[in-house]
Order: C-alpha cells, then structure tokens, then sequence
C-alpha cells in the first residue's frame, strides 16, 4: 500500500499585532546590563514563567551551530553565568570554540534581548559556592549524568543516583571536577521591543574602543 503524504503544517496564517510597549534611545540606560537588570525585573513583577530561562547557542568547529534552553544563574558587572556540565556537548563546544549566544524572549512582554560575546569559566571558588546551595537532589544528579552521552536506558540513570547517594550518604555533596559555571562576556547586546505592523524597535550596544555605543536597528 502506498504511503499517504504527511499533512502539511501551515502556519501561514498565526500572527501577533503587539501593542505593549516601546523602546527609545533617549528611554533607556547606557550600560546594557543595567538595562537588562531593569527588564529582568520588570519580567520578573509580571510573573513571567522562569524569566531567567535563556537559548544558548554553540558553534562546533566544523561550524555546525547547536542550542538549548538553560537557566541563567547571575549577571555581574562582567557578564551573564550559568552552570553545566563541562563535558557535554556544549562545554566541549564551548572548549573549541569560546563564543556563544544567548537569547531571552518574554513573550508576556513583547520582548526579546539577544546576547553575543566570548565565553569563560568562572572561578573555582564561584562554582563550588553555588554547587553547595543547589537541592542535595540536584546535587546527586550532576555525579549520576554523563551528560550528552549515549546511554542504554533510564534504569543506568536510576542505578547511578542510588550507587552515589550511598556514596555520599551522611556527608556533603562535593562538586564535581567536571561541573561548573560559564560566564558570556558580552560584546554586543540587543533589545527587542514588539511594534504594531511588525516595526519593531531594536536597539543593539555594541563593545567598541573600551564602550558602549548605541544605535538603532531597522526591525
């Protein structure tokens, strides 16, 4: 019998007009990461779901560029952090290719903020003091995932955590060599503001000559 075709999946026809807010050059602060603090925040009063849900975008050497959702943990004066597995396929990216991408996208807002720059570890120091405040459960985790790696079955994942809470039954979790925090160290920094009729508002700071420059992007 011959193999009905799959039905296409048109979505021609979604569209949002958005009509929440605005974004000048003359509105907003002239360091981006203070105006992403103040946009996190605003993100945060509105109750947006896990506000602090980011895409991180890796280039392999090949050029192949791969990305997936994680948690940012922390901007600083130097930059945006978050924690992993060094050993995954985004860390063994990360390792051949120190650059990456982030992007955060508010839906509830009309707002989008995309982050371009090189990317470091942080400090030793920096990972074992948050690796000790995560949920001792979390904490097992990171030692039962070989993560990215192809495993048989989810019983291999079951039968790490049991073998690693005897092992540290009683005691404190320690960090694993391989687990720690990233920090993007941005070099360009874009705030999106949803517009009717698709004239939307961009604004990107770019790191030129030790500052940042400001300018305004056709949508």
């Amino acid at each position: 019998m011959k193999a009905m075709p799959s039905p296409t999946l048109d979505l021609s026809a979604l569209r949002e007009n958005y009509t929440k807010g605005n974004l000048d050059v003359n509105s907003v602060l002239s360091d981006p990461l203070d105006q992403f603090r103040v946009w996190f925040q605003e993100a945060k009063t509105s109750q947006v779901p896990e506000p602090n849900a980011m895409h991180l975008a890796t280039v392999s050497t090949q050029g192949q560029p791969s990305g997936r959702i994680v948690l940012l943990k922390t901007v600083d004066n130097q930059g945006f952090v978050w924690f992993t597995n060094y050993d995954s396929k985004k860390g063994q990216e990360l390792a051949e290719n120190p650059k990456a991408a982030l992007t955060f996208f508010w839906a509830e807002l009309e707002r989008q903020v995309r982050i371009e720059g090189k990317v470091e570890k942080v400090a030793e120091e920096d990972s074992d003091s948050y690796f000790a405040i995560r949920p001792r459960s979390s904490q097992i985790g990171a030692w039962s995932s070989p993560q990215s790696q192809v495993i048989n079955d989810r019983e291999t994942l079951e039968t790490n955590e049991q073998r690693f809470e005897e092992k540290f039954l009683n005691q404190p979790v320690p960090r694993p060599s391989y687990w720690g925090g990233y920090r993007l160290i941005p070099e360009r920094i874009e705030f999106w503001q949803g517009r009717p009729s698709r004239l939307h508002d961009r604004l990107l700071y770019s790191f030129i000559d030790h500052q940042w420059q400001l300018e305004r992007l056709a949508p």
